[in-house]
């Protein structure tokens, strides 16, 4: 028996999330009917995380146990066979009999891209964020440094969440631009049910001046939802790096 991890990529315009549901296409419901034609059964999945309807990934992470005897370096060849081309295995390895792709993560990193133009981009439709009036970046940089450290972030958590614990610590948080892409990244050791685009949302206001960026350390010891931002739109948001080594971790 080997535990397989493999690393894949797709875009979340076709799907509804990653998780599995009873009338909707999922990332999961390919990546389960691939397994089915490569081993001639459905192995036991485990993922990183879920990702929301079209939400995208440069890097999900999941495993499962097989007692098949194919090769490793013929596995993503063999999903990518199976699969459809908006969904991509680039890496399979072999990894400890007891690892799990959520439980043994130590952390994650996502972007968020807006699209700084007034014309949207026809080919990327669906994998950006349009937002057509200017972007201070440096402003918005220096606002997302607050999200840095450990906090509570009620004030950064979808309502309806089940999640009781709301401290999460954030590695790593600034805004870049890249011609018209003005990207949002942040990492930490986890994340709320919309937290990211809720954070993006509020950017957004600090940009609008309808928050001041110093005012994001109130916002956060608020714990009340209401005092943060819009949440911005699923098509923005990448899950971009899965961490399990600490040496990874920026």
């Amino acid at each position: 028996m080997r535990n397989i991890l493999l690393k894949i990529a797709y875009s979340g315009v076709n799907y509804h999330g990653w998780q599995i549901q009873d009338n909707a296409g999922t990332v999961q419901a390919r990546i389960q009917s691939a397994a089915y034609d490569i081993f001639g059964y459905c192995p036991d999945i485990k993922a990183c995380s879920r990702t929301d309807t079209g939400v995208h990934a440069n890097e999900f992470a999941l495993n499962f146990k097989t007692d098949s005897n194919i090769s490793i370096e013929k596995i993503p060849d063999a999903f990518n066979h199976f699969l459809p081309n908006d969904i991509r295995v680039f890496s399979a390895e072999t990894v400890n009999i007891d690892f799990h792709a959520r439980y043994d993560c130590l952390g994650k990193e996502y972007k968020y891209i807006f699209l700084n133009s007034k014309y949207d981009d026809p080919f990327r439709v669906g994998l950006v964020t349009k937002y057509p009036y200017p972007i201070d970046v440096e402003k918005l940089n220096l606002a997302s440094k607050h999200f840095i450290g450990t906090h509570d972030f009620s004030s950064f958590c979808a309502s309806g969440s089940s999640v009781e614990n709301h401290i999460r610590t954030i590695f790593n948080s600034k805004v870049e631009r890249n011609e018209n892409d003005v990207i949002f990244i942040i990492s930490g050791n986890g994340f709320l049910y919309n937290m990211v685009r809720i954070m993006a949302g509020t950017l957004l206001a600090v940009n609008e001046n309808k928050i001041q960026a110093d005012e994001i350390p109130d916002i956060i010891l608020s714990k009340n939802r209401n005092k943060a931002g819009i949440t911005a739109p699923p098509h923005g948001l990448y899950l971009n790096k899965v961490f399990y080594n600490e040496e990874e971790i920026v």
